[in-house]
């Protein structure tokens, strides 16, 4: 524990607020190592790249020789934080929230796992709350919170004063959420919380809370909210969420829509979330503003890192094969199979039989697939030199595809435009069917 883990967080953009200043010098003392913790309410069957802000905060913790508790909210998912929401989630079933705790846990696994530092713990509330009575927890938590406390928290606040309003089950949220920075206290010895700056009301209470039930200081540290240089928050595409799980984002589109980052968002990311040595991520910010910079050299570190700690070695060489093959000017000999089997999941696609490919004009290919609105936009596509077979441009709108065009007689990768990408799968079929 060289250096401190504050210093770290706030160095790389990912310190927001502490609630005392003895954090800090609680961090610094390698006899006696924190137990920080984080919760992630499973709402949806996996997490986006807006959540590896805190599953960073937490693997920084744990590389600097402090134990980082991950928590999944089992109990606090079937309520639904109202932080940071207008209107009520819709509540799950337990069924769906099992599976989503499964997913979120493998989220997790993916980076604490992998992080230097002492085993983390991953833990779930629903444990400790299955059994706790509604009379009980009345009686035993409900009566150390006040209610003008409670309603003058910003996230309660915002929604008392919606059109909307709050039901009692939301109301309650930030009582399950002290009981467990009380439990993980008394059970485990953890005596900081961290979350992202919308969880600031939640996480005092807690502290609060403990407090008034021990005797007892413990501490908390919020994260700033992943956001781009207009604002907006980070974690969408034209296709969704950006997962971490490469079930339900490929390491491709991982990779494809972090290469495509702004320059003047780059750098933060590079921060936030990697790793990546922070003298040579200035560094590279230095040479982005200097004439001999090779564009996008940035974006490719960024993509590489991020791809890599979430996919592993052999995600990314699938992302950059892929990738690699679709760049324009690659002949047809840089794809096979392999690499359009790949990619046929994340793009555009129709199966053919060989019948109804071989021997007919492209034009009328393209158009059957559904690739193109019309047979006249892909003749207009070819006249503008937009239109690639198998990364080959077309410049005839009568060119008339061969069974020699097949990859490995099984696909036909179509380029329509600088980055629409679509691949046909040639099928063993009378009929055309789109998928």
């Amino acid at each position: 524990m060289s250096e401190n883990v504050l210093d770290i967080l706030q160095s790389r953009g990912l310190l927001e607020a502490t609630t005392s200043e003895e954090l800090k010098e609680l961090a610094s003392n390698p006899q006696k190592p924190l137990k920080v913790y984080c919760g992630f309410d499973p709402t949806a069957d996996g997490l986006h790249l807006g959540n590896m802000v805190a599953i960073m905060g937490l693997a920084w913790f744990k590389r600097c020789g402090h134990t980082a508790v991950a928590l999944v909210g089992g109990a606090t998912g079937m309520i639904g934080d109202p932080s940071g929401k207008m209107s009520e989630r819709q509540l799950l079933d337990e069924a769906t929230l099992k599976v989503n705790q499964s997913c979120i846990q493998r989220d997790l696994e993916t980076i604490l796992l992998q992080s230097a530092g002492a085993q983390p713990l991953f833990l779930n509330n629903y444990d400790w709350f299955k059994d706790f009575s509604f009379l009980s927890f009345l009686r035993d938590v409900g009566k150390y919170f006040r209610i003008g406390v409670m309603m003058s928290k910003d996230s309660v606040r915002a929604r008392l004063e919606s059109e909307e309003g709050m039901s009692f089950t939301e109301f309650s949220y930030q009582l399950l959420q002290s009981y467990d920075f009380y439990h993980l206290y008394k059970q485990h010895g953890v005596t900081c919380q961290i979350g992202g700056s919308d969880q600031w009301g939640n996480i005092t209470a807690g502290i609060e809370f403990v407090r008034k039930m021990t005797g007892e200081s413990v501490y908390g540290l919020t994260l700033p909210l992943l956001t781009k240089s207009d604002g907006q928050k980070f974690g969408k595409s034209e296709k969704g969420a950006i997962w971490m799980s490469g079930e339900k984002l490929s390491p491709f589109d991982c990779y494809q829509y972090l290469v495509r980052m702004p320059d003047a968002d780059v750098i933060k990311l590079l921060k936030m979330l990697t790793f990546l040595d922070l003298g040579d991520i200035n560094e590279l910010a230095h040479q982005m503003k200097e004439p001999g910079y090779a564009a996008n050299s940035a974006q490719r570190l960024l993509a590489e890192a991020i791809t890599g700690l979430l996919h592993g070695e052999e995600g990314l060489k699938k992302a950059l094969t892929v990738t690699s093959s679709m760049a324009p000017g690659k002949s047809s000999v840089d794809l096979d199979a392999d690499t359009l089997r790949n990619l046929i999941k994340d793009v555009p696609n129709a199966s053919f039989a060989a019948s109804e490919v071989a021997g007919h004009k492209l034009i009328d290919v393209v158009a059957a697939a559904g690739f193109c609105a019309s047979k006249g936009e892909v003749r207009r596509l070819i006249k503008n030199g937009g239109v690639c077979l198998n990364n080959k441009k077309i410049d005839d709108e009568n060119f008339v595809v061969s069974q020699s065009d097949f990859i490995e007689n099984q696909f036909l990768l179509i380029s329509l435009g600088k980055k629409h990408k679509s691949v046909i799968e040639i099928a063993d079929i009378t009929s055309a069917k789109k998928t």
